[in-house]
């Protein structure tokens, strides 16, 4: 992929950001991620790609979505894959809550997993810890084994988590050995980037959450020298029969970077719509101006790049024609 095309995939998750924000706080998460989905699959058209999108969204909120196997792009350009979440945190736009935002990753054909859309227990953590954690290890032993990797008391260790019923036993047993919780509302793949970014003072990512959120947040940790490692969560013959349709031969191997992202040349961008751990939200200016905040990485190159753009909102035609 050329790197022109890093800045041409930030353009797109600019305006999915900038028709959401409107709908932040107005308690209509549909509302707002048909905005963000309608104005993506529009910019995508002016990208000079043969995209195929293999991680599309909304199946489980029931939201509009980009679906699995829409291409997108001009048609032109390299044949690659593309995993997208219009709006990550439709609840957090809906509630005005923080860590919105619009995600793109991208990668040559055939180097993205097909991640079906269920639940995938996950393990993220940064460069520090690259290779030395595993999912198979109890909670317990993940959690002193990094302390003592990271020189740090346990107790001065931060672990972030969905707040979600389904993880009180793993709660319990963060509280038992006394780390520090931050609780994520929602907001997936921000909080499996976060310990990537020692701003966020996350050190460890854990729990539950979407495949396809597992998928992005994995093309993420690769640009920035992180790891996540997943394990697909099937709930019935059903969820399982799904993954074996899609190429997943054991569903409940361990999935390791490698699988999740086959290629070193991905690139991914996100645009905050909220405030987050590590990007800025839309904000309204005067004169019909608004300011994002957008992070855009290579892997190939492990360039990160924080983008602050003004944009008019009357010369964005785009934005017009997807409300």
């Amino acid at each position: 992929m050329e790197r022109e095309l890093a800045l041409e995939i930030v353009r797109v998750t600019e305006l999915a950001a900038l028709a959401s924000a409107p709908w932040m706080g107005r308690g209509d998460k549909n509302a707002a991620d048909g905005a963000a989905t309608s104005a993506m699959r529009a910019m995508f058209d002016t990208v000079s790609v043969q995209g195929t999108v293999v991680i599309g969204e909304g199946e489980m909120d029931e939201a509009p979505m980009l679906y699995i196997g829409e291409r997108v792009g001009s048609g032109n350009g390299p044949e690659v894959d593309v995993a997208v979440d219009p709006l990550e945190g439709t609840e957090i736009v809906a509630k005005g809550l923080n860590n919105a935002m619009s995600v793109i990753a991208v990668a040559n054909k055939g180097n993205l997993l097909h991640a079906p859309d269920m639940y995938m227990e996950k393990l993220a953590f940064g460069p520090e810890l690259a290779g030395k954690l595993s999912l198979t290890d109890p909670l317990e032993t993940t959690l002193r084994r990094s302390a003592d990797l990271l020189n740090k008391k346990v107790s001065d260790l931060t672990v972030m988590i969905l707040d979600r019923p389904r993880h009180e036993a793993m709660i319990k047993t963060l509280r038992k050995v006394g780390v520090r919780i931050k609780f994520l509302s929602d907001g997936d793949v921000a909080g499996a980037m976060a310990p990537a970014f020692p701003e966020a003072g996350i050190d460890l990512y854990v729990g539950s959450g979407g495949a396809p959120e597992g998928v992005l947040a994995a093309a993420a940790l690769k640009c920035l020298g992180g790891e996540l490692q997943g394990r697909l969560m099937p709930s019935n013959a059903d969820e399982y029969s799904r993954c074996i349709r899609m190429g997943i031969e054991d569903p409940y191997r361990i999935l390791t970077m490698e699988d999740m992202v086959g290629s070193e040349d991905v690139i991914f961008a996100a645009t905050g719509v909220t405030p987050g751990e590590f990007i800025g939200g839309v904000r309204y200016l005067s004169e019909q101006r608004a300011e994002t905040h957008s992070i855009v990485m290579r892997a190939k190159t492990r360039t990160i790049r924080f983008i602050r753009s003004l944009h008019y909102l009357p010369n964005k035609a785009l934005l017009q024609t997807s409300r």
